[in-house]
């Protein structure tokens, strides 16, 4: 006989909604519960209007991980329901993702051991001024920073005709 902490009561409001994609050797599931912020929080975050809870499954052939992440948002439920804000969470970081692996892979972002002060900021900065001088003259990232080491005139004259 179950005992009374088994016995799981959702809120009301709560919202549900789930997605599986199957490709690349694994099959992915993200499930997504949605509910109005409770009220010893709103005073917290002022505009936010709803809390999110928002798992991850990947099933792979030797293994299997689980993420769980929360998150607030002032999107109303007339402007987004769960399945919105599921493609949104998921479309976030898709675009987080493909920036973050082109700075580490192009500026060796991860491997950067400056951990003081405001330099870490700092550095992350120019790492973006110098991919955007790169996108804006259509180059591929890694090439182009390579072929500016290289050349420290074509740099600084990238730099200056900015």
């Amino acid at each position: 006989m179950p005992g009374l902490a088994d016995r799981r009561v959702d809120p009301p409001d709560l919202v549900r909604a789930e997605e599986i994609d199957k490709g690349h050797g694994r099959i992915e599931t993200r499930m997504i519960a949605v509910r109005a912020i409770p009220s010893r929080l709103d005073q917290n975050w002022p505009g936010a209007t709803r809390i999110c809870r928002i798992e991850r499954r990947r099933e792979l052939k030797d293994r299997c991980t689980r993420q769980v992440v929360y998150a607030i948002t002032s999107l109303p439920a007339e402007r987004a329901d769960a399945e919105t804000l599921l493609k949104l969470a998921r479309d976030h970081w898709r675009i987080e993702n493909s920036l973050f692996h082109v700075k580490d892979v192009s500026f060796g972002e991860d491997a950067c051991r400056v951990r003081s002060h405001q330099a870490p900021a700092a550095l992350a900065h120019i790492r973006d001024a110098a991919l955007n001088l790169i996108r804006r003259r259509g180059l591929k990232p890694r090439p182009a920073r390579e072929a500016f080491a290289a050349n420290h005139k074509a740099a600084i004259s990238a730099v200056l005709t900015a």
